[in-house]
């Protein structure tokens, strides 16, 4: 027998130690951190910085990540409902990270890390735009894991049943819909070897400081953008807006992605 869907129904929790639940959003999350770490080591080794300094700017991008992204999700996805349960803001575990908070967290901690660093603002970010993209893979696929941030309605031969997520919303266990989590995954994947290949092949672009990174939002937000067509609404009101708001939030990023190119050749071309 051929099916036409695939079953997803893949347990969120990968084992237990006593009392303490190891979830594989987790383990995929802090998989994330250490991938970058080492993909940034290279940088640092490459310019000749101390790898201790690395250490900090892992502890600066890990906070900004997590207190970004969470405070993301609650301010832009459901502002009433945490103002109600002020308690659940910090339950992460629980749900709801947004990557545009997390993109505005991982700036400011940058900046602030930048501040006695001996390199510019501008240089850590062109190589930060670089790692983050590869952290996009794990996280997207940690989502897939937890059935969460599912994509549209749809019959097409790779749809998913999300059994979890199915049962939830009171749907039909055989409901299917676009496996988002996966087409972002790639999607992340593409844009990392895109950045990495330029990155080594095309020295030159490192004297453009900000070129990169402009070029890290316009094809991350970009496709962002592109991908929301295939997502389902996180939070009701979404279906009223003429974008959903992952769209609305993604058109600032990449018109500033645009603006940091031009910013960075005229920048250049002044010296």
């Amino acid at each position: 027998m051929i099916f036409d869907y695939i079953v997803w129904n893949v347990d969120p929790e990968l084992f237990h130690i006593g009392n303490l639940t190891v979830r594989w959003y987790g383990v995929l999350f802090a998989t994330a951190f250490i991938v970058s770490y080492y993909i940034f080591a290279k940088f640092y080794k490459e310019a000749g910085i101390p790898i201790e300094k690395l250490d900090k700017l892992t502890f600066y991008v890990a906070i900004g990540t997590i207190i970004g992204a969470r405070l993301g999700h609650v301010c832009f996805y459901e502002p009433g409902y945490y103002c109600s349960n002020p308690s659940e803001i910090w339950k992460i575990w629980h749900g709801g990270l947004a990557s545009h908070g997390a993109a505005i967290g991982i700036l400011i901690a940058i900046w602030l890390y930048s501040i006695k660093f001996e390199k510019t603002f501008w240089w850590l970010l062109d190589r930060i735009g670089i790692v983050v993209a590869i952290s996009g893979v794990f996280i997207r696929l940690g989502n897939l894991m937890n059935s969460e941030i599912v994509g549209a309605p749809t019959k097409v031969p790779w749809a998913f049943a999300f059994v979890r997520d199915n049962f939830e919303r009171g749907l039909p266990a055989d409901f299917t819909r676009h496996p988002s989590q996966i087409y972002e995954a790639l999607g992340y994947l593409i844009i990392f070897v895109v950045l990495y290949w330029l990155y080594k092949k095309k020295p030159q672009l490192k004297e453009y400081e900000g070129y990169l990174f402009g070029l890290f939002l316009i094809l991350l937000f970009g496709f962002r953008f592109f991908v929301e067509f295939f997502k389902d609404v996180q939070v009701p009101f979404e279906q009223r807006l003429p974008l959903d708001l992952g769209q609305l939030l993604s058109i600032p990023f990449i018109l500033a992605g645009i603006y940091i190119m031009y910013w960075a050749k005229k920048k250049h071309a002044a010296k």
